[in-house]
């Protein structure tokens, strides 16, 4: 199933711009993001090929197959509920049937823990941009032996040093684990190259060293540590800063590096965009997500301000959601039966005109 599919066969019950163009935050450089609702036909709703979701390659139009878009409206979810609120000038169809989607029957203190929480998810994302844009990494990968160190009459030293002063031969050295002692190692030495030692590790990309069988009477040239966990989260850290640093938006990242604050403006401006309609939907029973700080906002996205006052501006919204929520008159759930007889009253409608 693919966009066009839902189209070509008339699928779509919802159809809207979405995103900055929607909030009223949009630049010149600002992207057009779609998001939509569809039905399945019956045979394939009723089977076994039922579909949530369907995009396209780069997630800037997104369509949700009406049961999981009223089961996301259940849970509050906030790009889901911002889809529901979309200003009439951003919609670009809408089935008469989608009329039964109400705002009101969704709206609940649930808002405090899902808008709160994407908000907050929003805040480490930031976080983590700031320590990939402070903490940047070569891109020739280390290898094990950059985690190894030697213990040589009382002192330590680094592998590679150790090998390169000794003129060794990582491909020449055999291994024997030390029994109880993580990570700990015998080095020994094949000078002559016949004894079928392993090597320390066996190629570059190896996670693990390698063990020889070590005849006996065998002279351990020094004692080897390697530091396992700590090669772990660097491959970890590595694996995710190159994958940032491909997939990373070039004119947004140009921006955090002119405005030099070291953390995506643009995740915490959505931040506080958020805690902002979490609160107003507490205090209204509303969502309007046509923003009237559209100053403010994009002056948080142009990194006008510090990273530690938009965390201390973020904890403070927070606070007020919690009072918020405590004298809202919204529900604490919404209405799960009331929302199923409107669910099913719609598909019947709908498989009623199409069959």
């Amino acid at each position: 199933m693919t966009i066009h599919d839902l189209k070509h066969k008339n699928l779509l019950l919802f159809e809207a711009i979405s995103g900055s163009k929607a909030f009223g935050l949009a630049t010149e450089k600002s992207d057009t993001d779609i998001r939509g609702v569809y039905y399945l036909p019956k045979e394939d709703f009723f089977g076994l090929d039922y579909i949530p979701q369907v995009a396209n390659e780069t997630n800037d139009e997104v369509y949700y197959e009406l049961g999981r878009f009223v089961e996301l409206l259940l849970k509050n979810n906030p790009n889901i509920l911002e889809v529901l609120a979309t200003p009439e000038d951003c919609i670009l169809y809408k089935h008469p049937v989608f009329d039964n989607l109400k705002m009101d029957d969704f709206l609940s203190k649930l808002c405090k823990e899902t808008f709160g929480g994407y908000a907050m998810a929003q805040i480490q994302k930031a976080r983590g941009l700031k320590k990939k844009i402070v903490n940047p990494m070569d891109e020739k990968r280390k290898d094990v032996l950059d985690f190894c160190t030697v213990f040589e009459n009382a002192d330590s030293v680094s592998l590679k040093d150790w090998l390169n002063e000794k003129l060794f031969l990582q491909e020449h050295c055999g291994l024997a684990k030390l029994p109880s002692s993580k990570g700990m190692f015998a080095l020994f030495y094949d000078v002559e190259g016949d004894k079928n030692y392993r090597g320390i590790f066996k190629n570059e990309d190896s996670n693990e060293l390698s063990l020889s069988s070590i005849p006996k009477n065998e002279k351990v040239e020094a004692y080897l540590f390697f530091n396992q966990d700590a090669y772990s989260v660097y491959c970890k850290e590595y694996k995710e800063y190159w994958k940032w640093v491909n997939e990373r938006n070039e004119d947004r990242y140009d921006t955090n590096q002119k405005h030099g604050k070291n953390y995506d403006s643009k995740n915490m401006m959505h931040t506080i965009r958020l805690l902002q309609s979490a609160l107003q939907i507490l205090e209204t029973g509303k969502l309007n997500i046509r923003v009237e700080n559209r100053e403010e906002l994009l002056s948080i996205k142009n990194g006008d301000k510090e990273y530690d006052e938009l965390l201390n501006y973020a904890k403070t919204l927070m606070d007020k959601l919690n009072s918020a929520s405590e004298n809202s008159k919204l529900p604490d759930f919404p209405d799960k039966k009331k929302v199923d007889s409107i669910l099913v009253k719609m598909r019947s409608e709908l498989y009623k005109s199409t069959y």
